[in-house]
């Protein structure tokens, strides 16, 4: 370890060639601490080996698997040596946990369990694995408008889905911690936004379709509230966590809360982007809110700043300008991304919004 840094680290993040996933990739190849980077994906709708595409780096390694093969995820492990897992890979949008809960529970509950059986069988071995698990703000609940921000006190509360098998798997880590003293950090976060995004997800969907000219379809009145955060912001905040859970800064079966402490409302966040790429609010179209629909998340993020030395960077104007100046200078990636099973989920969701 030098000063604060752990050196040395064999990292293995599963659905590295997601939105958030590919970034935390990238971030940990520019990081010479880490000896190795390997990225585990399935490479279902939202994992997307382009986002990777650009690795050059020979530290660096791709393997299309999923986490729920347990004995080929444990030959990676032990095969590539590795001592750290960063595990992102999820379900992660809660309109599809409406339509069907069942591949949330596969991925994200049981996909989680078999990561856990994983290390322990590793350490049987001799081979010690810590985790970073990252999961989600959603797990807390919902907010009234007066409420105080979410702490890591906070009781977990989940009131959709989505938001229940994420926290299902926040306690099976907390069991394992518990049980068989397993070294693991679980982390929760706010909305994120940042280039590479499925656009499911609320920014990127009104980006390419206020470029389109197509409606913008917001649910309910518009005043739900959310706290944003930039993606590269959030994966430093994962980083900072890794080095603190190895260095003993952060004792095992800690929860860390990341958030931008910039909470706005969807219709904010909408009008906002229409106005800086220059079209009509009257492509604002409001249709039938969703079952369960979380009134108000936000985070206090005292515990980042104090134990992390962590803050937010990328302030909203400045991200979101570079967000929409990405998906402008990458109508290929665009392209591949909203043909086929993508333009199919739209049309369901809301019809044709033209």
């Amino acid at each position: 370890m030098v000063g604060n840094q752990v050196t040395n680290l064999r990292a293995l993040v599963t659905g590295g060639c997601g939105f958030i996933g590919s970034h935390l990739v990238k971030a940990l190849v520019a990081d010479s601490n880490f000896l190795t980077i390997v990225n585990v994906d399935a490479l279902t709708y939202s994992g997307h080996p382009e986002n990777c595409s650009d690795i050059d780096n020979v530290r660096y390694k791709f393997k299309h698997q999923s986490i729920n093969d347990r004995p080929s995820f444990e030959n990676t492990l032990r095969e590539e040596n590795i001592s750290i897992i960063f595990h992102l890979a999820a379900e992660s949008h809660v309109d599809r946990s409406i339509h069907s809960i069942k591949p949330f529970i596969s991925t994200n509950v049981d996909g989680t369990r078999v990561i856990l059986e994983s290390i322990l069988a590793l350490r049987k071995e001799g081979q010690e694995i810590s985790l970073v698990h990252v999961s989600t703000d959603e797990v807390y609940g919902s907010l009234g408008p007066n409420d105080p921000p979410f702490t890591e006190l906070t009781p977990v509360n989940p009131l959709n889905p989505y938001a229940a098998t994420k926290a299902a798997s926040d306690f099976l880590v907390k069991s394992f911690v518990n049980t068989f003293n397993i070294s693991a950090v679980i982390t929760r976060c706010s909305n994120n936004y940042g280039p590479n995004q499925f656009p499911e997800k609320l920014v990127p969907l009104m980006i390419l379709k206020t470029r389109l000219g197509e409606k913008l379809p917001i649910y309910g009145d518009g005043k739900n509230v959310r706290d944003w955060i930039h993606v590269t912001d959030h994966v430093g905040g994962i980083v900072s966590s890794a080095n603190a859970l190895v260095s003993g800064k952060l004792t095992s079966g800690e929860v860390i809360n990341f958030g931008g402490e910039n909470e706005k409302t969807n219709l904010e966040i909408v009008r906002n982007i229409v106005e800086k790429i220059g079209a009509s609010d009257n492509l604002i179209e409001f249709v039938p809110d969703r079952p369960g629909h979380d009134k108000r998340y936000a985070i206090d993020i005292s515990k980042a700043k104090k134990l992390l030395k962590w803050s937010p960077k990328m302030n909203w104007d400045n991200g979101i300008i570079e967000t929409i100046l990405w998906y402008k200078s990458n109508d290929k990636w665009v392209a591949s991304i909203t043909s086929g099973e993508y333009k199919n989920w739209i049309r369901k969701q809301y019809g044709d919004t033209k």
